[in-house]
């Protein structure tokens, strides 16, 4: 199996062992097993503390045996890289590579084994002598492992670590390196230090003066933001575009190159700027991971079976994908790069549902439903590392097969018989996009709940149109130039607090060539660099949807809920908790009141929502398109306080953009297009069996994708997907 017929395939594999332990035995003979069920890749995780144990004293002799039997097999190898398990030679050559916490002391941990976290933080690579280190070994991996054919793709970090204190307690790096690159960056954006003083409103006499904050709370400060934006996207990107470069520079048969994250980052940019360092950007998937957030409706018992297998269909698979697709340049793969195979075990002894064949099935279905091209499933073998006990895997500790293991290989084999569709980029371009802006997370992060809200917000309008039936992608405000953006019918602004003006300009520019700008409370409330904008909007935004703000008012939750309201300081801050009322475009229509209420005096513009007799929401016509400010933040009803109501004004709001959705059913439906061929992926997330029939005008022939049996009269076919499920047709027209 080499690079060319490899592309030919959908790829679906399985990661032979994290570990270096199992016996070159027992992996070959798994290796084998999945080549009899019709995987046609593996993936290898190397270790750099493995393969150069005394620096310069290199031994790929166990991952070059295990390639050589892969090749035997036409097996393709999916090698990915762990240079943040790092040899302890390296430590004591560079004791300064060590990353530095916030509190100024440099991190002790120094990685034996995989766990946790793949060997992370790992060495600070603004060190010029570790960086070196790490590039010569990367270049003697290519050089030595990369002559075997096999090999059809490089993973340069298995998921990209970012700003988390899940393992170390504090966030990184502080070290004199990194700083020097801060400084460095941001002479580069801002010109000068008098720029700089002006953008921060600060007073700096030296570059040398220009410190990230070391104070233990969330800050809202320009320094704060433009460090975590920094650290987030510029120095983790350079880490990528590295790694990606010596590859490209020593691979004769330039394979393509990428890396993953655990999950999204959802309202976040991350994803666009990591998907731009390498030749594409994937994720893992995990869909029984978590029942959701601990505001969600049920949130508060164990979910139903149907709550938590349509969350894992929405929420685990088709909202990872649809933002992992979304922030990949148009036309690039899209894999699930780790890929649930079996129960998730970890923490204290616990073990998760077995998931059945029909939980394989839904979930591979649902992914490639979301646009995606290859799956990887994690793992092969149960896990032997305590933490993940036995878990995971599509084999048990023992034995050759599982019934999950099976359904596996079929789903794999009947998608590769059609890899011109599942195997290629083939899901068109939604007919509306959800905005994420990164300087907005990096404020929304700094301000205690922000971040929550913004990724609830951003949550709950994927959930409202998913459950419509509406395709949704995400566009990042670098895209906003792209011509592409003219495409949306509608593009939504959830919970945008922090715009720059520049931004503004751009979405107006959308608006007048004939989109439709749906945005909540508050856009442009602050700028990006948190300073607040005099009349508490955004100018331009103010002038866009024509209107002043008038007043802005906390909420409460209905019943009395206190899923995210904090308590009252005194008497009188919040109002009772209301829907707001649907007037002029939306009359008859109600929006439940979340969290704020923003009301407005109207200028050039009409009135959609009251809050009483105040207007809480407008709607304005702007060259040949509409701009609507809703006065509240909708997307919390995704998944809070559900009420079809609000579905419903939802849905007259996108309809009044020309939205609506692919199939006018009961069932959901996302289709792969090619010129000669379209896939039909249908979804019923009710609770009941739903039967349809559906019209095949334009095709001749039809055929279900896992071979079940269709009723064909008069051009259309009838089709019955159970409650839960996922059903596939392949349409197309043969041939005479």
């Amino acid at each position: 199996m080499n690079s060319e017929n490899f592309a030919k395939l959908f790829p679906l594999g399985s990661h032979l062992c994290r570990e270096p332990m199992p016996s070159m035995a027992e992996l070959k003979r798994d290796m084998e097993n999945l080549k009899k069920r019709g995987f046609n890749f593996i993936k290898i995780q190397e270790h750099w503390q493995t393969d150069e144990p005394a620096e310069g004293k290199y031994d790929f002799s166990r991952c070059a045996e295990l390639i050589a039997h892969a090749a035997k097999l036409d097996l393709g190898v999916y090698l990915g890289l762990t240079c943040e398990q790092a040899p302890n030679w390296l430590w004591d050559k560079h004791p300064s590579c060590r990353m530095v916490g916030r509190n100024g002391l440099p991190i002790a941990y120094q990685a034996q084994s995989p766990w946790p976290g793949d060997g992370k933080p790992g060495p600070c690579y603004d060190h010029p002598g570790a960086l070196e280190d790490k590039k010569r070994f990367i270049r003697q991996l290519v050089k030595t492992l990369g002559r075997y054919e096999n090999i059809v793709i490089w993973n340069t970090w298995q998921e990209i670590w970012y700003q988390s204190d899940y393992i170390i307690g504090q966030p990184v790096c502080y070290c004199e390196h990194t700083i020097v690159h801060f400084r460095q960056w941001l002479k580069e954006k801002h010109g000068d230090l008098d720029a700089l003083n002006r953008a921060w409103n600060t007073r700096y006499a030296a570059w040398e003066q220009v410190l990230p904050e070391r104070c233990n709370r969330t800050l809202s400060e320009a320094v704060e933001i433009e460090w975590q934006y920094f650290m987030d996207n510029i120095q983790i990107g350079r880490i990528l575009l590295v790694r990606a470069q010596v590859i490209r520079e020593t691979d004769d048969m330039h394979r393509p190159i990428f890396a993953h994250k655990g999950a999204p980052v959802i309202g976040s940019g991350h994803d666009w700027t990591y998907a731009r360092c390498q030749d594409f950007h994937g994720a893992s998937c995990y869909p029984a991971g978590g029942f959701g957030d601990r505001w969600d409706d049920g949130a508060e018992r164990t979910p139903t079976r149907e709550d938590a297998l349509r969350t894992e269909m929405w929420r685990g698979v088709a909202l990872t994908f649809d933002y992992i697709r979304s922030a990949n340049p148009a036309g690039s793969p899209i894999w699930a790069a780790e890929f649930q195979g079996g129960p998730l075990c970890s923490g204290f002894f616990y073990k998760g549902r077995v998931p059945s064949p029909e939980d394989i099935r839904r979930w591979m279905l649902t992914a490639v439903g979301s646009g995606v091209t290859a799956i990887s499933f994690w793992v092969t073998r149960a896990e032997i590392m305590a933490r993940e006990c036995n878990g995971f895997s599509l084999l048990d500790s023992v034995g050759d097969t599982t019934p999950r293991f099976e359904e596996a290989a079929w789903v794999g084999r009947v998608l590769n018989r059609h890899p011109e569709l599942f195997g290629r980029a083939t899901l068109p371009q939604a007919p509306v996009a959800i905005l994420v802006n990164e300087r907005n997370y990096q404020y929304c992060v700094s301000t205690g709940q922000g971040g929550a809200h913004l990724a609830y917000s951003v949550r709950g309008w994927h959930r409202m149109l998913w459950d419509a039936g509406i395709s949704v992608d995400f566009v990042e405000a670098i895209e906003l130039d792209d011509p592409r953006i003219l495409n949306y019918k509608a593009i939504i602004m959830p919970f945008q607090l922090a715009l720059s003006e520049e931004v503004v300009g751009k979405l107006a520019r959308y608006v007048e060539s004939g989109g439709n700008l749906i945005s909540e409370a508050c856009p442009g409330r602050i700028n990006d660099y948190a300073f607040c904008n005099r009349g508490e909007l955004s100018p331009a935004m103010a002038e866009l949807f024509g209107v002043r703000h008038e007043t802005l008012t906390m909420v409460c939750e209905p019943e009395g809920g206190r899923r995210w309201t904090p308590p009252d300081r005194t008497w009188g801050e919040y109002l009772e908790a209301t829907m707001l009322e649907g007037a002029g475009p939306l009359a008859g229509n109600k929006i439940r009141a979340n969290l704020y209420v923003e009301t407005y005096i109207p200028e050039n513009s009409s009135v959609c929502l009251r809050y009483g007799k105040a207007a809480a929401g407008v709607v304005r016509e702007f060259g040949g398109g509409k701009a609507w400010l809703l006065g509240t933040f909708v997307g919390h009803s995704g998944t809070a306080y559900r009420d079809a109501a609000v579905n419903e004004c939802v849905l007259k709001i996108v309809r009044d953009a020309g939205v609506k959705p692919e199939h006018e059913g009961k069932l959901l439906l996302r289709k792969r297009k090619t010129a000669e061929k379209e896939a039909w992926i249908f979804t019923n997330n009710s609770s009941c069996d739903i039967e349809e029939e559906i019209d095949l005008k334009g095709w001749n022939s039809v055929e279900d994708l896992l071979d079940g049996p269709l009723s064909v009269k008069a051009g259309r076919v009838k089709i019955k997907v159970k409650s839960m499920e996922v059903k596939a047709l392949i349409l197309s027209n043969p041939a005479e």
